[in-house]
């Protein structure tokens, strides 16, 4: 059992809570809470540390027994648990797992009408989080995120996941001109959440291959980025609201996908 808070694997779990450049430069990231280890990828998953308490509460679960002897773990005091996470009122449970790859010539050509989210400088964790969790919901093949937006990896993020970070693909790509025109050569077309939009976002149809590009909380699209759209769509509003929050905007976009397509 881990007891000390100098020891080496406490010092680097508490690395990788905070620091994106120790997260990236290891290739890992965490996810904390009893139902993100269950829902975790045994081929992910690198190391779990647990609290006395949790590992007796796992001994009771038989799946999640079965998962931790093929995995492996750690026993940890509370104290040093404590020092581990990154929550107020730790469960007692965290998982190391290794940062999963994705390529988007295969997203491509993973379904016949694939649907994406292209994010243009987020900065919003919860937001990303959000996102992430509506989209498995509404069936998107994955999520495209310019090198500025938040780290996905971030643990406000993972949390906001609830365990979509497992299933939804997710890319960063250095120009989104470029990935916007790989998207465009193989036929899917790229629709801009604006507020010049003349049409609908409910009067489009989006039965066909598509992407939707979101932009930044507080500036939303770069010119040049929005200009490379097919079209630029709005949500239509009342009152003096100009814009809604970037995760409920790019959930009604999915929604209304999913909606046309079933």
């Amino acid at each position: 059992m881990l007891t000390s808070t100098s020891n080496a694997k406490v010092k680097q779990i508490v690395q990788w809570q905070t620091k994106a450049k120790e997260r990236k430069k290891d290739k890992v990231f965490l996810a904390e809470g009893l139902r993100m280890c269950e829902e975790s990828p045994v081929e992910l998953v690198k190391e779990v540390y647990l609290t006395e308490d949790m590992l007796e509460k796992a001994k009771g679960d038989k799946a999640l027994w079965g998962k931790l002897k093929k995995t492996g773990y750690e026993t940890v005091s509370r104290d040093v648990f404590a020092k581990m996470s990154d929550t107020m009122s730790p469960q007692g449970i965290l998982t190391v797992l290794r940062q999963p790859e994705y390529h988007l010539e295969e997203l491509i050509l993973a379904s016949d009408t694939p649907l994406f989210v292209i994010l243009e400088n987020l900065q919003d964790p919860g937001n990303l989080g959000t996102i992430i969790r509506t989209g498995e919901g509404a069936g998107i093949t994955g999520v495209i995120m310019s090198r500025q937006t938040v780290d996905i990896f971030n643990p406000k993020t993972i949390r906001s996941t609830m365990g979509s970070i497992f299933r939804v693909p997710f890319l960063y790509v250095d120009d989104l001109a470029d990935t916007i025109d790989t998207l465009k050569a193989n036929h899917i077309r790229v629709y801009a959440a604006h507020l010049k939009g003349t049409e609908y976002f409910h009067d489009t149809a989006f039965n066909e291959p598509c992407a939707f590009m979101i932009g930044n909380e507080g500036n939303g699209l770069q010119k040049e980025t929005a200009d490379m759209a097919d079209k630029y769509v709005r949500i239509p509003m009342e009152g003096k609201v100009e814009s809604l929050n970037a995760a409920i905007a790019a959930s009604l976009f999915m929604y209304e996908a999913y909606r046309q397509r079933h």
